[in-house]
């Protein structure tokens, strides 16, 4: 346990959710907060709670790439846990990562399972016909243990930090989305080894990890999800797949915002309108290969 770090990400998180996660962590592992800003504001409180804890400021937005590579930069130990500030740990997650580690070193990632999820999958394949079977078998409680696949979520997965030669480990261009894939996506054409274990459990609330319900950025937030979605996503078909590919694969996704804002003008639904149009401005700015730049006042 000692050659375990957790690094925990957040950005204005709200203090019962990084409480609730900090208190699920065995008080025996090492824990860093990466604040994705230039002050964390439960410092205090939290240094006063958890002796296990150290905390550091980014200075600005870093995105969910870039702080976790700030925060693997600053971590000694040979294996990182990387946690969303929205989980909450299983009793028993980390002696069965002791013995999933024994079980099995020859691995650069483990992705974690959900407690009470059986819809979003915590793991995957990126080819159709194998991720649909995958998905049947797991729903149907028939994958192994340990499972090989070719991506896992990266709300909670562990690192095996002597396979990366690069520590900079995320592509920083990603601000948001997809960055846990186009790891793993690396990594598998690489010839590295990615899993989902069964007995490594995590509640995922998912979604709290930035501002309460009742911050005045919520809008904001909403905006910047909308935007890097479609942005990412765009780019990482481009990346790992080609242009032309990319394109084919998410066109429709542009017509389709672009039609739906034309609708919910016509029908005055400035919510969905302005859901839609962030969608599309993303997208747009990926095809026309323009940065992941867009903010909206989130620094």
């Amino acid at each position: 346990m000692k050659n375990i770090t957790v690094v925990v990400l957040t950005f204005n998180t709200p203090e019962n959710i990084i409480l609730d996660c900090l208190s699920s962590i065995n008080k025996d592992i090492k824990i860093l907060i990466i604040e994705n800003s230039d002050k964390f504001i439960h410092e205090e409180k939290i240094l006063s709670k958890f002796d296990n804890v150290n905390i550091k400021c980014t200075g600005k937005n870093l995105g969910y790439g870039g702080g976790n590579n700030f925060g693997i930069a600053a971590v000694q130990t040979d294996y990182i846990l990387i946690l969303n500030p929205d989980v909450i740990c299983s009793k028993d997650l980390f002696s069965n990562i002791k013995d999933v580690i024994n079980q099995n070193n020859n691995f650069s990632i483990i992705g974690c399972q959900y407690s009470h999820d059986r819809v979003f999958m915590p793991a995957g394949f990126f080819d159709k016909k194998k991720n649909q079977k995958f998905e049947d078998n797991f729903r149907n409680d028939k994958i192994d243990d340990l499972a090989e696949v070719d991506w896992v979520t990266g709300c909670s997965m562990l690192l095996n930090y002597k396979k990366f030669k690069d520590k900079k480990i995320f592509d920083e261009n990603f601000f948001l989305y997809f960055e846990e894939f186009d790891l793993c996506k690396s990594l598998i054409d690489k010839g590295e080894k990615v899993y989902s274990s069964k007995k490594l459990r995590i509640h995922h609330l998912g979604f709290k990890s930035s501002f309460d319900e009742s911050s005045p950025y919520r809008r904001n937030i909403n905006r910047v999800r909308e935007w890097h979605w479609m942005w990412s996503s765009f780019y990482f078909y481009k990346k790992n797949y080609g242009y032309f590919y990319a394109l084919k694969k998410t066109i429709r996704k542009l017509i389709s915002s672009i039609l739906k804002i034309i609708f919910y003008s016509l029908t005055f639904n400035k919510i969905e309108k302005e859901k839609y149009k962030y969608r599309f401005l993303g997208m747009y700015n990926s095809i026309l290969n323009k940065p992941s730049s867009f903010r909206d006042n989130l620094r």
